[in-house]
């Protein structure tokens, strides 16, 4: 068994792995090397807990020339002014500070999930790479003055331009830290540093964290950040992100393709452009660089104008709700009618481009100049900002992707809190305020202007030209067929590995009836009747009355958990669950430290429990708790899923890019309506699946309830992860399920007992441990890694170097 790092030679590439890697680890170092020797975009699947994270970081770094890079202050682009070293002389003809070596930029979905990735490339020999990671002010901002303000931008802005007098000297420090050198050899930032490194780091020197992390970029061989940041152009633009030549890595990248869509998507309030006339208004008329604002003005009140007239043309849509659908080709004509063509986009552009551009020079000059140009706010630029982009991608290349939007106007209502003014008495005075009349609901009415995209191939493509590189990977990417069709990138290179656990260390099965033998099939027809709701809860229990601790229980919608919890209640039923286990139910929205402290109850109810058995978290497809949280271990021992998650048919946008798939499939290549429609539920499902098994010695039930697995496995079972279709097993009947779910789940508490000695720390989310020499598994292994049959692997064990991977899904 290795116990130091390990070196693998992989297509010609010598890479350090911090142990002896799983078959699963080199089968995706192997697929990422042949992607960036050939220049292929590669799509890679391998399940939660197998060190995906691990492979992609030191692929990636290892077939970067790092030689002469790791001492990268002779590389920095900005002159080091803390040390004596020859930064200074480095080329100025290496603007990106990487002498042609592509940069990797790395994306994931959440900042939690860089700082999973940051610790990950701690543990290896890559771990001194010139880094930086790009970040929200929500998460940067070390300015009292900033921090506690809910719009954090504009407030930044504020000081920054000197508006009150006194400047943010956080902003004027960022010269503390922006470049390698100084962060390295100065600050002492020599390994992979997180997020909160950099954070005390600026707190301490009074230098700004969110600008500097901006700065380090241009010496940074590997950047991490949230990867909205690289699809949406807006943002791309903003940080002044550069894709072309360089390498892309989406980690997490299952729910990519709606990303994509709404990256380049728009929805516009009424009122919010409204208020961005009116201060355009307020600009002209104080002759405030009248001629650019003018034309913006007019843009505005020009569109407000079009949609109060087209109202008249909205068709009920429901309750209290209606709409109006156009293609973008009916929106680009109908615009030109207005005066909004692509030649004036163009001059309104340019319009807005030169407002912020005098703004900067007016701030770059003195104090006097920034106060003789008063600035628009944040909220009308970025509504400018993100019509123009709506506008600029349905008419670029001659309106090539103006068929692949729809926009839609539409009328709804919702209840705000309001507090009345208070009235004056008969002689015209005001009366004293009456404190028992709080607040009053107030019923308005919103009005709102879309644009959907519903192909996201229109963003996609937008990141993909030019790229070295792109590889997207997860733990579901399940069902894979979409990827190519939806994002218009072929990806060559396809892996779904399987998982690094025995197959003994999970139990997998279907359940098409309760314990009644009353037939479970989550569809709307069957969730409304009692007898679905009375059996799905008894069948609960008793999973909860066999299965230790932990327990998720996942839904189709939060309309269903509402459903179910209420008759639950009703029948007793609820308080029966509730003398097992602590019962936590996800909430719909609210607080992000509502949703956390939620999440600490349950994991103290599992990490304390005394006179109840762990607790159950009940929970929905597509929210929070089935996203890339950690569940390991005692956390969840089963993961049980009620139905299939299918995306609404009343959402008018599934509605709509269903009927668009159904028009193009042919012409295009795009997967028909209903497929696309079945893929969304599949991979919802696999995510929330995918929340238990979270390490190599992890173990745990998956319980998938609905008769349709058992009824059409071909068409329902296909759709789920590899390593999850290759060990379902279909129960006939409840009392065979459980009889089987309780043996397995006493054996492995059997099994774990007896290697109470031997219990290691659970690792994070990300981590892998290294092989040991056993698992507390009942059956031992006969080889140390669990390898598929399809699987051919040559590779000469003296000197770890692969001659050949072959994978039977790898294409």
């Amino acid at each position: 068994m290795a116990t130091g790092p390990v070196e693998y030679t992989i297509g010609g590439v010598n890479i350090s792995f911090p142990y002896k890697a799983y078959p699963s680890q080199l089968a995706m170092m192997n697929s990422i090397v042949r992607g960036l020797n050939s220049e292929q975009h590669c799509l890679l699947e391998s399940p939660t807990g197998s060190g995906k994270s691990l492979a992609l970081l030191c692929a990636a770094l290892g077939w970067r020339p790092l030689n002469g890079c790791l001492f990268f202050c002779l590389q920095a682009s900005v002159p080091c002014t803390c040390c004596p070293c020859d930064s200074t002389k480095a080329s100025a003809a290496d603007k990106d500070g990487t002498r042609g070596i592509p940069r990797i930029f790395f994306g994931t979905r959440t900042h939690k999930q860089i700082t999973q990735i940051t610790h990950e490339l701690k543990r290896t020999l890559y771990s001194t790479v010139p880094m930086t990671i790009l970040s929200s002010r929500d998460h940067t901002c070390v300015n009292a003055r900033v921090s506690p303000h809910a719009n954090r931008n504009e407030r930044c802005r504020e000081l920054r331009e000197d508006k009150e007098g006194k400047s943010c000297s956080f902003y004027h420090g960022v010269h503390k830290m922006r470049d390698q050198c100084t962060l390295q050899r100065v600050h002492g930032l020599h390994d992979a540093w997180d997020i909160e490194d950099l954070v005390t780091l600026g707190k301490r020197l009074r230098s700004c964290s969110y600008y500097a992390a901006r700065e380090l970029m241009a010496g940074a061989s590997v950047v991490f950040c949230p990867y909205n940041y690289l699809l949406d152009p807006m943002i791309r633009e903003s940080m002044d992100i550069n894709l072309r030549g360089q390498i892309v890595v989406l980690d997490e990248a299952h729910n990519i393709e709606d990303c994509a869509r709404e990256s380049a998507s728009f929805t516009l309030d009424l009122n919010i452009l409204r208020f961005a006339g009116d201060e355009l208004n307020g600009m002209v008329i104080n002759d405030i660089r009248r001629s650019q604002h003018e034309l913006l003005r007019d843009f505005c009140y020009c569109l407000i104008n079009w949609i109060m007239d087209s109202q008249g043309l909205m068709s009920d849509r429901g309750y209290e709700s209606a709409c109006k659908v156009w293609s973008g080709l009916e929106i680009l004509q109908i615009f030109h009618n207005l005066g909004i063509t692509a030649d004036s986009l163009k001059i309104l552009k340019k319009n807005l481009a030169e407002v912020l551009e005098k703004e900067d020079r007016g701030k770059s000059n003195s104090k006097e100049d920034a106060e003789l140009f008063p600035t628009i706010g944040s909220a009308t630029s970025t509504v400018l900002k993100n019509l123009f982009m709506v506008l600029d991608f349905a008419c670029q290349d001659d309106r090539r992707f103006s068929g692949d939007y729809r926009v839609v106007l539409q009328k709804s209502f919702t209840w705000t809190n309001e507090v009345p003014p208070d009235k004056p008495d008969a002689n015209g005075y005001f009366v004293r305020p009456t404190y028992r009349q709080r607040s009053v609901k107030v019923k308005k009415e919103v009005l709102t202007l879309s644009f959907w995209c519903l192909n996201p191939a229109v963003a996609f493509s937008d990141l993909s030209e030019g790229v070295r590189c792109i590889v997207l990977t997860s733990g579901t990417l399940s069902p894979m067929s979409s990827f190519s069709s939806e994002l218009g990138v072929k990806f060559s290179i396809q892996l779904e590995a399987n998982h690094v656990i025995d197959k003994s260390q999970v139990w997998v099965g279907t359940i098409g009836a309760g314990p009644q033998g009353t037939k479970l099939c989550a569809t709307f027809r069957h969730t409304e009747t009692y007898s679905f709701q009375d059996e799905v809860g008894a069948l609960l229990l008793q999973v909860c009355m066999v299965m230790p601790k932990g327990v998720l229980c996942f839904l189709p919608s939060y309309k269903m958990l509402d459903k179910l919890r209420d008759r639950w209640i009703n029948t007793g039923l609820w308080d029966k669950l509730e003398e097992k286990k602590i019962v936590v139910t996800e909430p719909r929205g609210g607080p992000k430290e509502d949703f956390e402290s939620l999440l600490n109850l349950y994991y103290d109810a599992v990490k304390y429990c005394s006179e109840r058995d762990g607790a159950l978290l009940i929970a929905v497809c597509r929210g929070k708790v089935s996203e890339g949280l950690d569940f390991s271990d005692d956390n969840a021992r089963a993961v049980v899923t009620i139905g299939i998650p299918f995306p609404s048919f009343k959402d008018l946008q599934v509605e709509l890019k269903m009927k668009y798939n159904d028009q193009l499939c042919k012409s295009r290549g795009l997967l028909p309506g209903q497929r696309w429609y079945e893929i969304q539920a599949y991979r919802a499902l696999n995510q929330a699946l995918g929340r238990c098994i979270r390490h190599r010695k992890d173990w745990g039930a998956l319980i998938l309830v609905d008769d349709r697995f058992r009824n059409n496995p071909n068409k329902y079972i296909t759709g789920l992860s590899k390593w999850v279709r290759q060990l379902v097993k279909h129960h006939h009947t409840f009392s065979e399920a459980m009889q089987s779910l309780s043996s397995f789940s006493q054996l492995m508490m059997d099994a774990e007992s007896h290697h109470t000695n031997h219990e290691v720390q659970t690792p994070s989310t990300s981590c892998v441990q290294s092989p040991a020499p056993q698992s507390f598994s009942p059956s031992l292994m006969k080889t140390e890694h669990n390898q598929a049959p399809g699987e051919i692997m040559k590779f000469k064990t003296e000197r770890h170097t692969i001659t050949n991977i072959k994978c039977v899904s790898c294409k």
